[in-house]
């Protein structure tokens, strides 16, 4: 039976990552996987988890499973980390939460769980988004489509052509929407659209499925959540997939979680009921390591202040190194506008280069990204921004 099986081309994210530990060039780059680094290109443990961890690894007297639905604390500190502490949802009986083998995993169930509801359920993705979201929400059956996210004139959104978009979509439509810090782009919808988007769903009777990976990583941990809270505080249902993995740091702790916002109280139990059997069939009980380190970090006041005092170097971070490619690229590419990478946030946006100029940044300099040209801004360092931005110019600059 296996022999019957056909070879499958490399995932383009792992073929990168393999071309770049072959390189042997001491000038290379790494802008493809998308792993925050620090001013070393290391991908640091923070020291609030550090110091998390071990405070778990003493207190802990037994390895057991965890429940399907995972760690309670964890559940309740990502509840309110997504929903905040203040008005109706922070402790409101129409909410419930699972653990997950990481945002991937919240995004699966949130799929599941659609699907059971409602198994001819058309989810809605941003064109682009996330290469992950296509096979880890249609992988359950579930069928998806597009509507227009990105406008690469401005690099920003298409606000007007993508909400003119979804005012066409049927009633019980599924739109998934990215909280902040859009993969691939970087650029976000503002206030304002966000209350438009509100009102549009609303009209239209849409489920918002949020997807919130990078909260903090964009202009902070409050702020990173604005739209998704004002969905959730005007809207009867929504659900949002949450990751642990770029804002602690806890990659390969897979850890994550779907929060389920529902009309009812009986609602709330009865969805809890579906995911705890959808995880049990998928895999059982997740990890409970870095969930238990975030709930230990979130659950101490000494700890979140220092976890968020590093979180906030981080985004810091990042805009200098936004903003310094930015004018590094002015000048390198005088006839060219890359003024969008500075206004954009979070880790990712698109250089908007040709295919063609993606390869030869990789092959004749060393500079390895998507052949999309989506770049992880935080795999730069302030000192190889010079070398990256005069690849670009003889590259072909923009498109």
């Amino acid at each position: 039976m296996l022999e019957l099986l056909d070879r499958l081309p490399p995932d383009p994210i792992l073929g990168l990552m393999a071309a770049y530990r072959a390189d042997d060039d001491a000038r290379k780059i790494d802008l493809g996987v998308g792993v925050y680094r620090d001013d070393q290109g290391n991908t640091p443990v923070m020291q609030a988890v550090r110091a998390a961890e071990q405070t778990v690894l003493e207190r802990q007297t037994t390895k057991t499973y965890v429940a399907p639905a995972g760690n309670p604390a964890f559940n309740d500190a990502m509840r309110r980390l997504a929903l905040g502490t203040q008005g109706a949802l922070a402790a409101s009986d129409r909410v419930c939460a699972v653990q997950a083998p990481g945002g991937c995993g919240a995004l699966r169930l949130g799929a599941e769980l659609i699907r059971a509801a409602k198994p001819n359920a058309t989810v809605y993705v941003s064109t682009p988004t996330w290469a992950n979201h296509v096979p880890l929400l249609s992988g359950c059956g579930l069928k998806l489509e597009r509507y227009p996210y990105y406008d690469p004139a401005t690099g920003g959104v298409a606000f007007e052509v993508m909400m003119c978009a979804l005012d066409t979509l049927s009633p019980g439509s599924v739109v998934l929407v990215h909280a902040s810090c859009h993969n691939p782009t970087g650029a976000d919808l503002q206030a304002a659209q966000w209350r438009e988007l509100l009102g549009l769903m609303q009209r239209r009777a849409l489920l918002p499925f949020i997807d919130m990976a990078y909260q903090g990583l964009g202009d902070g941990l409050d702020e990173d959540a604005e739209g998704l809270r004002l969905l959730c505080a005007a809207l009867p249902e929504a659900l949002i997939a949450v990751s642990c993995s770029k804002n602690f740091g806890l990659y390969r702790e897979r850890v994550g979680g779907l929060i389920a916002l529902n009309q009812s109280a009986a609602a709330a139990g009865a969805a809890l009921t579906q995911l705890t059997r959808i995880a049990r069939g998928l895999y059982s009980m997740p990890p409970d390591h870095g969930a238990a380190i975030v709930a230990e970090i979130l659950g101490s006041d000494t700890l979140r202040a220092a976890w968020r005092s590093e979180l906030d170097g981080m985004r810091a971070r990042i805009a200098h190194l936004r903003a310094a490619t930015t004018g590094a690229l002015a000048e390198a590419c005088p006839d060219e506008d890359f003024s969008h990478i500075q206004r954009q946030r979070g880790m990712f946006s698109y250089l908007g280069i040709s295919p063609e100029a993606v390869r030869r940044l990789r092959e004749q300099h060393h500079v390895y990204m998507t052949e999309d040209s989506r770049v992880n801004v935080a795999g730069l360092r302030l000192e190889n921004i010079p070398y990256f931005a005069a690849a670009v110019a003889a590259a072909g600059g923009a498109r």
